[in-house]
């Protein structure tokens, strides 16, 4: 057995209990005898810079602490990265002792499918959109050296999209889910028999319609005469003020409307985190 940890840069660099797991892996009671930690290191947290997630130049610097070898390795290069790996594992079986690969990479589209990363790192991702992917750039290698034809490149193409496609159809497949008992722990007598919990009171804490139709107005404008701004930025903004006029919210528009009003009672409101500052949330 062998324990492999795949992690990401910035949760590498950031998450206390890295630290921690680290300061375990050589305990008598704790130990697993060396574990390999992966790092996919695509130089950016979400959308924070990696001179605003940690002090160090490498998020990998953590591992020194225990004086276990790192190994930076090109994610473009996937044989130099098989043999790294190969040294990791070799590594770990003949000393029993944590080992990092760090995987230098890229991420090409958003943190996630609402995220635009040309809104906080466009010149990071102008030279990503140029970039060759890497399974293009490793095939034409192949096919050039004569280690495959095209032929086979499609065909090993096909049978995993249709892998893929197969286990797509077989998922609509599954009607019950058997998933309640580990998803939910009911909590018998917490609520009373109206569906209220017993034992919390909450006061009312509604504002006028006017108020939040003013909030949204503003939440949907840009503060500054003739700033130049960002087209897709406009065109949510153009969105939101449409919702307020058809009286509808979304989650972000909830959140507005939420810390407007607390704004407006003269309550100081205080977002922190490297995120906030392009409104993520």
């Amino acid at each position: 057995v062998m324990s492999i940890l795949l992690h990401g840069d910035a949760a590498f660099a950031g998450q206390g209990v890295v630290y921690e797991t680290f300061h375990l892996s050589d305990l008598p009671s704790y130990t697993t005898n060396g574990t390999i930690h992966v790092v996919v290191n695509n130089q950016i947290g979400f959308t924070t810079d990696p001179r605003m997630a940690r002090s160090s130049p490498y998020p990998t610097d953590v591992a020194r602490v225990v004086n276990a070898p790192i190994f930076h390795v090109n994610a473009d290069d996937p044989e130099a990265v098989m043999y790294v790996c190969s040294v990791a594992a070799e590594w770990r079986n003949t000393f029993n002792k944590d080992v990092v690969v760090d995987l230098v990479c890229y991420r090409r589209r958003g943190h996630n499918e609402m995220d635009e990363p040309m809104f906080t790192q466009p010149l990071m991702y102008k030279q990503i959109h140029k970039q060759v992917p890497v399974l293009k750039k490793y095939a034409d290698k192949l096919i050039a050296d004569g280690t495959v034809t095209l032929q086979e490149f499609e065909e090993e193409i096909a049978k995993y999209d249709r892998i893929c496609e197969e286990a797509y159809t077989r998922s609509k497949d599954n009607k019950i889910l058997h998933i309640k008992h580990w998803l939910d722990s009911p909590w018998p007598g917490f609520f009373n028999v109206d569906g209220e919990p017993k034992s919390m009171s909450c006061p009312p804490t509604g504002v006028s319609e006017d108020l939040l139709t003013h909030i949204g107005n503003v939440a949907s404008s840009v503060p500054v005469k003739d700033f130049k701004i960002h087209a897709g930025l406009s065109r949510i903004l153009r969105a939101r003020l449409e919702m307020t006029k058809n009286r509808v919210v979304d989650w972000a528009l909830a959140e507005y409307m939420a810390f407007g009003s607390f704004l407006k009672e003269g309550i100081h409101v205080r977002l922190s985190g490297q995120d906030v500052e392009r409104g993520t949330f």
